[in-house]
């Protein structure tokens, strides 16, 4: 996806690059070691790490649990310090302007969190506040139509829907204009009409110009919306490419071939190809679509005197490479 350079979603701060930056977060070897307690040992959370998120992008972070990715996110936010390493938000280093790297990102986590008595309006504007964005400044109305909550900007929050109150929380991450957005999670326990909603809407907000930062446990999700993906497993990034090179890097296809002729078991002259019996009258071949020879095959087994009725062929999608890359979808 092209970067986007609208200035609508530049942090309300002087202290910004001149220019925009490439890259809208970028780390270089960063590392987190939390201090064992009693007899734990130390845990190496993060392990000298680098990443470049391009500006402009909606970047999948993919991990089991325990992975790394909230360590991650809150360093970059300014919630933890880091051990070692360099984190850049927008061009600033976090150490050396660490006020002006957190104007530049903001974070919707997963808890939600709200005095159920306030309003969208005065959520927004209480946030607004405390990121000290003056009135003359403040898009309260607009950022409450971009997520679409209009209609209910005066209601109770506890009037509220779950799948508003969620909005709610991303629109409380925008009061001051970051060009860096995190949805940690953001889908979790919606339902699926909600789930597209909300998709729309983080595609709407990276048309306006903000780079996201996505971390989900929905692998289809990650697949739908994002440009590039990172995956890290036990503290370090095991790849990080776009969604298209990811999903290609597992060359495997399975084939799956209904005869007319209820087999019970694979045919003498068909053992020296790459078939196996599946189940009566089913064949399955599993190959590299770079290098193998589909249409041998099919002419083999009508060589050996069967009748095809249907092919069927599944591809490795993300969620294969996933379990590829990191052995479980939740390790302990």
């Amino acid at each position: 996806m092209p970067a986007q350079t609208s200035t609508a979603t530049l942090p309300l701060t002087r202290d910004v690059p001149a220019a925009l930056p490439v890259n809208a977060v970028e780390v270089v070897g960063l590392t987190k070691v939390y201090r064992g307690h009693g007899k734990l040992p130390p845990r190496r959370a993060l392990d000298r790490i680098d990443l470049a998120i391009p500006r402009g992008s909606i970047f999948g972070l993919l991990g089991p649990n325990g992975a790394g990715k909230s360590t991650l996110i809150n360093i970059l936010a300014g919630l933890v310090i880091k051990s070692e390493g360099k984190a850049i938000v927008w061009g600033i280093d976090i150490d050396e302007r660490p006020r002006a790297a957190r104007a530049a990102i903001g974070v919707v986590p997963q808890e939600l969190t709200f005095d159920m008595f306030f309003t969208p309006r005065e959520h927004l504007e209480l946030q607004a506040g405390f990121y000290g964005v003056p009135r003359r400044e403040r898009r309260t109305m607009e950022i409450l139509d971009l997520v679409g909550l209009t209609a209910q900007a005066d209601a109770p929050t506890r009037t509220l829907s779950g799948g508003m109150r969620r909005r709610l929380m991303v629109a409380k991450a925008m009061v001051h204009s970051p060009p860096v957005l995190v949805l940690d999670e953001p889908t979790a326990g919606v339902d699926i009409e909600l789930r597209h909603h909300l998709w729309s809407q983080i595609r709407a907000l990276n048309r306006a110009g903000t780079t996201i930062l996505l971390t989900t446990h929905y692998l289809e999700e990650a697949e739908r919306l994002c440009d590039r993906i990172a995956i890290i497993d036990e503290g370090q990034v095991v790849a990080c490419e776009t969604t298209a090179q990811l999903v290609a890097r597992v060359d495997d296809k399975k084939l799956t071939i209904a005869l007319v002729e209820p087999i019970m078991a694979l045919p003498e002259r068909l053992a020296s190809t790459s078939l196996h019996w599946l189940e009566p009258g089913k064949l399955v071949l599993r190959y590299n679509p770079s290098r193998a020879a589909i249409g041998m095959i099919l002419e083999a087994i009508v060589a050996a005197g069967l009748h095809v009725r249907d092919v069927t062929s599944d591809q490795a999608d993300l969620e294969d490479i996933f379990l590829r890359l990191t052995g479980s979808m939740d390790k302990p």
